[in-house]
């Protein structure tokens, strides 16, 4: 399990995290996401004791990483896929790893073959893709058999059938009762296999809540569509209303803030008859961007 309470880290003036609380919890996959600037990298280091908060703490199993006495067989983590020294074969990097911890050489060849990277062992990390160092940066993660894993984009780099298998692999950890907490950009794979996500934004919490939870209270959940003999009258109704509209390529009314019983209302008040009035259901990644609308430090201009 790991807990943050109020952590906070400053670089000068710079506040990079700022308060920041909340617990993922054994058994569970703990999506951690935010724009870049966030502080999620900064809060990862601070987990794995790569840099001391300035205020707060942060704890694995009631206890800092720092004071753990064997850290990889308590906590697995994929920070930095280049960790790796180039001139190693992927067994040796392994096998490095194994014995500051007294971890069996029998260990190495299984999480070589957990990771697919079995036919690769031999060969030196310089000359592996994205997609193999980010195998090969897991497999050190699972090496001490740890009970909780940190994973920064352990997608990142992967095809298809590994996107296939990171997301198996994390389901099938938390379900053995292990803590997984990841980070990732991708919010469709989130949305497939976090239970829960901590959303922050300029280092602030925005949000810590299920997946179902976070939909349900945002805005992006209540997503009309609605088919009308007259759209052109009931479309500035229903903007009149406090309702967004928008008109999609086959005629039909896209209205977000207002639920499928305000909508069959406004249309009953002025005589439309409808075709169609459907919720859709909300997406992760537009109640995410809902969330850090106001927290992102760059954006991009449109032409």
């Amino acid at each position: 399990m790991i807990t943050a309470e109020a952590l906070t880290k400053r670089y000068g003036t710079t506040t990079a995290v700022d308060g920041l609380s909340f617990t993922a919890h054994p058994g569970t996959v703990t999506g951690f996401l935010g724009p870049n600037g966030a502080g999620k990298s900064t809060t990862m280091r601070m987990v794995l004791g790569l840099e001391r908060p300035t205020a707060g703490s942060v704890l694995v199993d009631g206890q800092r990483y720092a004071d753990l006495r064997a850290p990889l067989r308590t906590v697995g983590a994929m920070l930095d896929v280049r960790s790796a020294h180039p001139g190693r074969t992927a067994f040796r990097h392994l096998l490095a790893l194994a014995r500051t911890h007294g971890i069996p050489r029998s260990r190495v060849d299984e999480v070589l073959g957990l990771t697919g990277l079995q036919s690769v062992a031999g060969r030196r990390v310089k000359g592996f893709s994205l997609g193999m160092g980010q195998r090969l940066g897991i497999a050190a993660a699972l090496l001490g058999d740890p009970s909780t894993l940190v994973l920064d984009e352990p997608v990142n780099g992967l095809d298809p059938d590994g996107v296939l298998w990171i997301r198996s692999l994390v389901r099938d950890l938390a379900a053995e009762g292990r803590t997984v907490f990841l980070s990732s950009h991708l919010m469709h794979e989130l949305a497939l296999c976090a239970d829960r996500v901590v959303v922050v934004g300029r280092g602030r919490l925005l949000a810590d809540a299920s997946v179902a939870e976070l939909l349900e209270r945002s805005r992006a959940a209540g997503v009309v569509r609605v088919r009308t003999t007259v759209p052109d009258r009931l479309a500035p109704a229903l903007v009149r209303a406090g309702a967004a509209v928008a008109v999609e390529p086959d005629g039909a009314l896209h209205v977000r803030g207002a639920s499928l019983e305000e909508v069959g209302a406004v249309a009953g008040e002025v005589g439309a008859t409808l075709l169609e009035l459907t919720a859709e259901a909300g997406s992760l990644e537009a109640a995410y961007l809902e969330l850090t609308g106001g927290s992102v430090e760059h954006r991009a201009g449109s032409r």
